[in-house]
């Protein structure tokens, strides 16, 4: 019978039975085994979706493309550090910018150059976006929390302020050993009194700690 060699006999009555929609018509030959499936109407197969990995070294809070995920408060956030946040959050986007994050810190007795919040920021999301989530902020004010009780226990005159010999014992006792030669550079550098008062404050301290 013409039309379908494969197909069952109609017996006279009417057309052959047509294959269902988007088969192989009967008989037709098959692709072959481990072949891609062919659109229906020609079209290319749609290209795989690529996941990019996190960049080495990256922070977890970070994406490769340098955009800060949102974040939520971890459980049992002090109700007043999240009441911080959303009073700097402006804005209602669930981040703080450099300037509501510095103005947020001041609240809590603590006052940041612009250049201390910069390298909070990175340090915590990973990113130069310089923006922060609830998550990452109270990281950063736990973390505040921690280095200035250790800057306190070496400012024993409560002058505000540490000596080399004062930043010396503090790295001491998280681990770093630095010469004294490169102490007093360091204390010259970010002496806010231009080198009279050979000591730092806190917020220069904290430049120290985390790298």
């Amino acid at each position: 019978m013409a039309g379908y060699p494969n197909a069952p006999p109609n017996y006279g009555y009417g057309t052959p039975p047509q294959p269902p929609y988007g088969q192989q018509p009967y008989g037709a030959p098959s692709a072959p085994y481990g072949a891609p499936p062919q659109d229906p109407y020609g079209a290319a197969p749609a290209p795989p979706v690529v996941a990019y990995p996190p960049a080495p070294g990256g922070s977890p809070y970070g994406n490769p493309f340098g955009a800060l995920m949102p974040s939520q408060f971890p459980p049992g956030t002090d109700p007043s550090l999240v009441a911080c946040f959303q009073l700097a959050d402006q804005d209602k986007s669930g981040f703080i910018d450099d300037k509501e994050l510095q103005k947020a810190l001041s609240t809590y007795d603590q006052s940041f150059s612009m250049r201390t919040v910069h390298l909070l920021m990175y340090l915590f999301t990973g990113t130069n976006t310089r923006k922060i989530g609830p998550k990452e902020f109270t990281q950063v004010f736990y973390s505040l929390q921690n280095w200035r009780g250790i800057f306190e226990r070496f400012d024993r005159d409560r002058s505000g302020k540490i000596d080399a010999n004062e930043l010396r014992e503090a790295l001491l006792s998280l681990g770093f050993s630095i010469s004294p030669a490169v102490l007093d550079l360091l204390v010259s550098k970010f002496d806010k009194s231009g080198g009279k008062n050979k000591a730092i404050e806190y917020d220069n301290f904290i430049e120290y700690v985390p790298g």
